[in-house]
């Protein structure tokens, strides 16, 4: 038998803030939404937004983290797999298709809150965007600079010639 391939990669904002809850066997379990805005051309060649909602389900510390972290409006991104589930309610049968994360990267800076003008993505990882304000700048010696480091200059507004890639 041919085996299938489940794996979905999804970029948006959270609709809401992440829900933590546990199950009743002690798994934490975290449910959020996604919105993924699209842009098309209709019939009449007009551009038109389209705006999806995915429900997320991350499962243990990924869900934990993502609760801590993420919060309406945030931007992230999501690696998992689509999974279906069915359940009678009021009678009447019910189903649902979600995406189970199997990793979550943060894309906003988690300092200045709103945006992402800081740039730079924030994965969730200990220690990540603290700092401390009661050391001095003459606590830590301050590394020297060697021949062989590299200087990363703005390249400005400019588009990329993409022949200027050597690869």
């Amino acid at each position: 038998m041919a085996r299938s391939l489940n794996q979905v990669t999804l970029m948006g904002n959270l609709t809401r803030d992440p829900e933590l809850r546990q199950t009743p066997t002690g798994q934490n379990v975290c449910s959020f939404s996604l919105a993924l805005n699209r842009s098309y051309k209709d019939q009449s060649g007009e551009w038109q937004e389209a705006t999806d909602y995915i429900d997320i389900v991350a499962w243990g510390p990924l869900g934990e983290r993502v609760s801590q972290y993420l919060s309406k409006g945030r931007r992230c991104l999501v690696q998992g797999r689509l999974q279906s589930r069915s359940w009678e309610q009021d009678g009447q049968k019910r189903s649902k298709v979600e995406v189970l994360a199997q990793d979550v990267t943060f894309l906003d800076s988690r300092v200045g809150g709103e945006g992402n003008e800081g740039g730079g993505g924030y994965s969730g990882g200990a220690g990540a965007g603290s700092s401390s304000s009661s050391s001095s700048s003459s606590d830590k010696p301050k590394p020297s600079k060697k021949k062989d480091d590299v200087v990363i200059e703005d390249v400005g507004d400019e588009p990329i010639n993409l022949d200027d890639i050597p690869f």
